[in-house]
């Protein structure tokens, strides 16, 4: 069968291209697309039902990231040595993704939509997560599903003061400043990333730098769905709509609502309860013949009704739904130490969300073992978001983590990890369980990780705090009103949700959603610098619970020592199968780990008591400490020979207590000298012989010498005695019993 498949090429500033091509794999999808950045290659498939389901008023979109490992050439990890569930990093990836599409499929599109992006081959070179937004975009550009797109994702990152698009993994490690950047050709949809304090300005010029490449994706995405004769898009009815009815809502409801947005009460369930109470009371006076039928047209009709009101009693008269001014942040009340159990802990309470975080320290052991497809590793500073039903008055069962716990603790995470110290010898682990939830619990998760950071004694370079900024804006954004401290409905009914974290200085990390066309740098920047006073004053209130770290740790965290010892006694710690190092922690009560490293061997021996610490240390530097010469040791018999004894001094190394070397007194044999196997005694380390390595040890040298004695003078073999040495064939005299004549020497 002849294949036509179309390809497209996207050529990067540093000579880098991305290829785009269609018609060759997955056909039978409804858009399929085929991205290749050096020997990194991902397939996109977009498949969108022809109908949609009953009752469906939402757009049902599902967006799925895969890595394969064999992309890489590895086998995966686990009994079953297949791909499973999906790991963080994927999930994380699914998101950047779902957040540009979403806002994108028209608003009456409501047919269930699978977007399909797998990684199928890897060189680690070019970071594919980078990748997935423009593969996902060019498979729906070259399908019949309706999409105002097309879009695409790159990631920006400023390396030696220069901006790079999708920069490759190696020029990552050295960047201060990395964002992901998710936009059409006019504007930009999503921004998350992460940076070392930067200002609001590099910020901006960043996302210019971004949408810049971006721009020449989108074009070069029109061009391949021109060529695969793709831009006429499917025909669909999913909604069916009565005109005269979402009239009447309107003027019947309206002015309602607006009074209960104006009110500027700040009980969220007050407000619900009014808002709701005026739509029960419209269904109620409908016909009940009528009433099933019409009921959903009026929720939906209701739901912007309300949604209207909301925003024009903001940008007719500056009034939020809680009373605030738009730069008003909630009252916030902190506390730290708030439980005795944890290494550290805090509450942080603004307005109606609530975040009680916990700090946990811990060992080596307790590192995260990291095993994607590219990248392995191990991460000693975890945060874990969690999002119960009841902070939300849900009557729910809590199952299992969701996508939206992982992205919203990946970017408090993001935010504070830069500020962790880096020659902090434990582990870490931050939990923030969310017990209230009335807009942005993920910066009310950074406030409080940071309070309880400093309540465990950790000591940050700076504390973090985090804002959710929100946008209200009328068509074209001719006029608008930057929020700050954005509420639950401001966020569903606003046009932005912009977090940005940050110290005193500068921003750790941030995350936008757009939901509005033609958003302008001027607005961006007005709200990053509003942002900025926001979180200077959220500071200001942590400075005040807690102005610098604990002095010292809790009495329950175990304590930590480290030491560094030379890589050829790496083995000699260890043991053999582990022995030796399980010994030491059996008989100390420590937790004892050893990591190789380019210097060496890096120890690190944790208990909760100063005694274990100290033991397991002692046993550690007796078996990599080396023998002195002229030193006293304490050491055991190991095996009794006729001419001495060989005694452990210390682990590992054992010496030669030669017979002459036990007494004053002159021994005939080793029986007389009383040692036996298993005996503990003082010796002191005579000689290290330079050629071998023995050790020459004795025990007379700690005993005091008799008075009168006389060493015997030792001379060379060949000079003792006053007789000459033999060089004849023997003539002594033989001896009784002697058996026949002396044997000639020099006869052969």
């Amino acid at each position: 069968m002849a294949l036509n498949p179309i390809k497209k090429t996207i050529t990067l500033a540093d000579g880098r291209t991305i290829t785009l091509e269609t018609g060759k794999l997955a056909k039978q999808a409804d858009g399929a697309v085929e991205l290749r950045m050096g020997n990194t290659m991902l397939l996109a498939t977009v498949v969108s039902a022809q109908e949609a389901g009953e009752g469906v008023d939402f757009m049902p979109l599902t967006v799925e990231y895969k890595e394969k490992f064999s992309s890489n050439g590895r086998f995966p990890g686990g009994f079953l040595k297949r791909e499973g569930r999906a790991s963080d990093y994927e999930i994380l990836t699914s998101r950047l993704v779902d957040r540009v599409l979403r806002p994108l499929f028209p608003d009456n599109y409501h047919a269930d939509t699978f977007v399909n992006v797998t990684m199928y081959s890897a060189d680690g070179v070019d970071a594919p997560d980078a990748l997935a937004g423009l593969a996902a975009s060019a498979a729906l550009a070259v399908s019949d599903i309706p999409f105002n797109g097309p879009i695409s994702e790159v990631r920006v990152a400023r390396v030696d003061g220069e901006f790079v698009i999708n920069p490759t993994f190696d020029q990552l490690q050295k960047a201060d400043m990395e964002l992901m950047v998710g936009a059409t050709y006019d504007n930009i949809m999503m921004v998350e990333g992460e940076m070392d304090e930067v200002s609001e300005a590099d910020l901006l010029a960043a996302l210019k730098a971004a949408h810049d490449a971006i721009k020449d994706h989108c074009k070069v995405q029109l061009e391949l769905a021109e060529e695969a004769k793709a831009t006429v898009k499917r025909e669909y009815c999913h909604e069916v709509n009565d005109e005269d009815l979402r009239k009447d809502v309107r003027e019947k409801c309206y002015d309602k609502a607006y009074a209960i947005a104006k009110a500027g009460c700040a009980d969220k369930h007050w407000r619900q309860d009014s808002f709701d109470a005026i739509c029960d009371e419209y269904i109620a006076s409908i016909p009940e013949e009528e009433r099933e039928e019409k009921e959903p047209l009026v929720r939906r009709y209701y739901h912007d009704v309300e949604k209207d009101a909301m925003r024009r009693c903001v940008l007719d008269e500056g009034i939020r739904l809680d009373g605030r001014k738009t730069n008003e942040i909630r009252p916030i009340w902190c506390e730290v130490d708030y439980l005795p159990g944890p290494h550290g802990s805090a509450v942080f309470t603004r307005g109606e969300t609530q975040s009680l975080a916990t700090v946990t320290l811990g060992t080596k052991l307790d590192e995260k073992i990291l095993d994607d497809v590219l990248n392995q590793g191990k991460e000693r500073f975890l945060l874990h978001y969690n999002f119960p039903p009841f902070s939300t008055g849900e009557a729910r069962p809590s199952r299992g983590v969701s996508r939206r716990e992982v992205g919203h603790g990946n970017l408090a995470h993001r935010a504070l990890k830069r500020m962790f110290p880096e020659d902090f010898p434990y582990v870490c682990r931050v939990v923030s369980d969310i017990l209230e939830s009335n807009g942005s619990s993920s910066m009310a998760t950074v406030c409080a990780g940071t309070l309880a950071l400093l309540d465990a004694g950790v000591k940050m370079k700076k504390p973090v705090a985090g804002i959710a900024m929100g946008l209200i804006s009328d068509e074209g954004a001719t006029k608008y009103a930057i929020l700050s401290d954005i509420l639950g409905d401001e966020d569903h009914l606003g046009d932005m949700d912009f977090k940005v974290t940050g110290t005193k200085d500068g921003i750790t990390a941030t995350q936008m959603d757009i939901k509005c066309d033609g958003l302008s740098y001027e607005i961006l920047e007005k709200a990053l610098n509003q942002a900025r006073e926001g979180r200077l004053h959220i500071l200001n209130i942590i400075n005040e619970t807690i102005p610098a770290p604990r002095e010292d740790y809790k009495p329950h965290v175990p304590r930590i020592v480290t030491m560094l010892i030379p890589k050829e006694l790496i083995g000699a710690v260890i043991g053999p199968g582990g022995k030796v190092i399980q010994g030491i922690q059996e008989a100390s009560g420590a937790t004892v780990s050893i990591d190789e490293i380019d210097e060496g061997g890096f120890i690190e021996v944790a208990a909760a008591n100063k005694d274990s610490i100290d033991k397991a240390m002692e046993m550690i530097n007796a078996i990599v400490a080396l023998p002195e010469e002229g030193k006293v040791y304490k050491g055991k018999v190991r095996s009794i020979l006729e001419f001495g004894a060989f005694v452990e001094f210390m682990p590992n190394r054992d010496g030669l207590l030669h017979i002459s070397e036990i007494s004053w007194n002159r021994l005939e044999n080793m029986e007389e000298s009383g040692l036996k196997e298993g005996d503990e005694v003082e010796v002191k380390l005579l000689e290290v012989d330079k050629k071998t390595g023995k050790y020459r040890l004795s025990m007379r040298a700690l005993q005091e010498k008799p008075e009168g004695y006389v060493e015997r003078e030792r001379r060379p073999r060949g000079e003792r005695g006053d007789r000459p040495r033999r060089e004849g064939n023997g003539d002594r005299p033989r001896r009784d019993g002697d058996r026949g004549p002396r044997r000639d020497n020099n006869r052969r």
